[in-house]
């Protein structure tokens, strides 16, 4: 079987003075999702436990269309290893965002986490979206489901 793999060209601008071309979103591995982005910073960002902090990447980007939004989601290595992970869950980057491009990360750990310059800090990753318009409806389907909730569907 041939796989293949859909691609999109995305603008950037280095916007730091300590940038380096290592710091460039990269796969992994050839069947990695998401890219990594790193740290871009003058030196090392220290975290207490249950701190927050923007880190910054070091790029702006531009997104090719309407049709795609970038997602940021966390390493789950640095969430495992050290606590270290995206207190609002996932980042969006919307295409009418054009700053630099900055992680919010937080130690939810129970001791202190540095991050050095360089270290991958999150990972990028680009996604279809839809946009929606509302059509008031006075029934919706029957499901086997319904009206069930949290939990409705089992352990």
């Amino acid at each position: 079987m041939n796989e293949s793999s859909a691609s999109i060209s995305v603008k950037y601008q280095i916007v730091s003075p300590w940038f380096e071309m290592k710091y460039l979103p990269n796969y992994a591995t050839s069947e990695s999702a998401g890219m990594d982005l790193h740290a871009c910073c003058s030196s090392d960002i220290s975290f207490a436990p249950g701190q927050r902090q923007k880190v910054p990447t070091g790029l702006a980007i531009e997104m090719p269309n309407l049709e795609m939004v970038g997602l940021v989601f966390a390493r789950s290595g640095l969430a495992w290893r050290h606590g270290l992970s995206l207190p609002n869950g996932v980042g969006v980057i919307d295409r009418d965002y054009t700053g630099e491009l900055q992680v919010l990360l937080q130690n939810f750990g129970e001791t202190p986490v540095v991050v050095k310059p360089g270290d991958r800090i999150a990972q990028l990753v680009f996604m279809p979206i839809y946009r929606a318009e509302w059509i008031q409806a006075t029934a919706l389907r029957v499901t086997a489901r319904g009206e069930g909730g949290f939990g409705s569907t089992g352990v």
